[in-house]
């Protein structure tokens, strides 16, 4: 079995997260392993409290898996300050980490930001230029590449502008109220469009840590990166398609929307 490793924070409410991080991967084949950056406090209501792990205990939790069992494909989302981000960078380096996709969470579903100002530049600096490909979503994509987009076209500008600047490969996401759910990945030099559509389903929280998970799970799976986007957008979509209807805001998707089998009964 392959499997993935995520580094990101917890969503109690089970949507986000490593949560929802774990389920994508164990719904896409792969056998999960995760590292705790911070216990977050939040439900599909919005985020209360964030307590952060140290450093050390990070770098702590990373040694114990590459030492034991080496992720095919790794995932970061929310890492909220500059040393975890450095520690993080400085373990994918030395481990020689593969597959590693880069979801910039900056701001949650429901407005809270999660990012500090001064980490911004070390995420650029330190973790995108080490992914095979960064998952922003348009708010995302405009602080990365410093500009305003309004349209398909400032998409391709922006995404152009991330992928010169860090080496990466860049998806950038579609959504809010820009386009139906039409993704542009940006690489060496060219554009593709991944077309999507709409489904009428506010329960939508979580849907970007759900969108790179089930990349990062296709990369471990050994597809190549177009592949891998396709996949994960057709995954997105029945989750989303399930209709699943829980807490008292923007709820979570059904990630295990295809689990069969008799134990599910």
């Amino acid at each position: 079995m392959k499997t993935a490793l995520t580094i990101a924070g917890t969503d109690p409410s089970g949507g986000a997260g490593i949560q929802a991080d774990i389920k994508t991967m164990t719904a896409n084949g792969i056998f999960a392993m995760s590292a705790v950056t911070a216990l977050v406090a939040q439900n599909t209501t919005g985020v209360k409290s964030i307590m952060e792990v140290t450093p050390d205990f990070l770098a702590e939790q990373l040694d114990c898996v590459f030492t034991d069992i080496f992720p095919d494909a790794v995932k970061t989302g929310m890492v909220s300050s500059v040393p975890l981000i450095e520690t993080i960078a400085d373990k994918l380096r030395q481990y020689g980490a593969k597959n590693i996709v880069v979801d910039p969470v900056m701001v949650a579903t429901a407005g809270s930001k999660l990012l500090r100002d001064d980490a911004i530049d070390a995420l650029k600096e330190r973790l995108l230029p080490l992914a095979a490909v960064v998952t922003p979503n348009i708010p995302e994509a405009e602080i990365l590449a410093g500009m305003d987009i309004r349209r398909p076209a400032d998409m391709e500008t922006a995404a152009r502008a991330i992928s010169d600047a860090y080496g990466c490969a860049v998806l950038c996401k579609g959504g809010h109220d820009l386009n139906d759910a039409n993704d542009l990945l940006w690489r060496s030099g060219e554009g593709k469009w991944f077309q999507g559509r709409r489904i009428d389903n506010p329960n939508t929280h979580g849907t970007g840590c759900t969108l790179s998970s089930a990349i990062a799970s296709n990369l471990a799976k050994g597809y190549g990166l177009d592949e891998a986007v396709e996949r994960a957008k057709a995954y997105i979509s029945g989750a989303l398609a399930a209709m699943l209807d829980l807490g008292h805001d923007r709820g979570p998707m059904d990630h295990m929307f295809d689990l069969k089998g008799e134990f599910v009964q």
